[in-house]
């Protein structure tokens, strides 16, 4: 496995040098901030990464106004206790994407978010995780959550802004070439082996999950 260093050089060299590359890196939220988010934010992101998953992005985020509104501004207390009344009148509702399993899984997370209340609270238990053990995190959001086992945890995570890898192509492709997997991690056992990558690259770098994600999808 190479030194993170030397992953920089790859990305920078094909990306127009460190200044260039610098500007295409984005870092994670501080954990304080994290915590101050409200929970209908987090259950508004991870409810569009969800609907997002195997679906047009561009039309998610088109028909997105919509989602919030028929979903009452993902209020956790409302989506949580939403009866069959309410969910058989967002079958019909031509503003949001009228798929039944997903819909479902805005009343099954809103009630995980709101069990969270009980450990510190959905921004203190998500964005304080420590990232050394962030599979961890996505082990935990895959059997708490609600369609939250491959990658719509993942970006969900990035996009509420908590330091976070994603296993895209590109960035499985370098753990490949790097001799840290095989092939996509899927198992407990590659995973683990992900996380001590991440770990030595961060310790070496000084960089978060985040921007070590970043180098090595742009370093192929």
């Amino acid at each position: 496995m190479h030194h993170f260093d030397e992953i920089y050089g790859l990305a920078a060299d094909r990306h127009g040098g460190p200044h260039a590359l610098e500007d295409k890196l984005s870092k994670p939220k501080p954990a304080e901030e994290l915590a101050a988010l409200p929970e209908d934010r987090w259950l508004s992101t991870i409810t569009k990464c969800i609907f997002q998953a195997g679906f047009n992005w561009k039309v998610i985020e088109a028909k997105w106004d919509g989602f919030e509104a028929a979903f009452d501004g993902f209020d956790v207390g409302r989506c949580a206790f939403m009866d069959d009344e309410k969910f058989d009148a967002l079958l019909q509702n031509t503003r949001i994407v009228r798929n039944g399993t997903k819909i479902a899984t805005v009343r099954d997370n809103a009630a995980f978010l709101f069990e969270l209340r009980t450990e510190g609270g959905v921004g203190n238990v998500l964005g304080g995780w420590p990232s050394t053990d962030y599979v961890g995190l996505l082990d935990m959001l895959a059997k708490r959550g609600s369609r939250l086992g491959g990658a719509s945890a993942q970006y969900a995570m990035r996009f509420a802004g908590r330091d976070s890898f994603i296993l895209s192509r590109d960035v499985t492709a370098r753990l490949i070439a790097e001799g840290v997997i095989d092939k996509p991690a899927t198992s407990r056992k590659a995973m683990t082996a992900v996380q001590d990558a991440f770990n030595t690259w961060m310790h070496q770098s000084g960089r978060s999950l985040t921007e070590i994600s970043r180098v090595l999808a742009m370093s192929l």
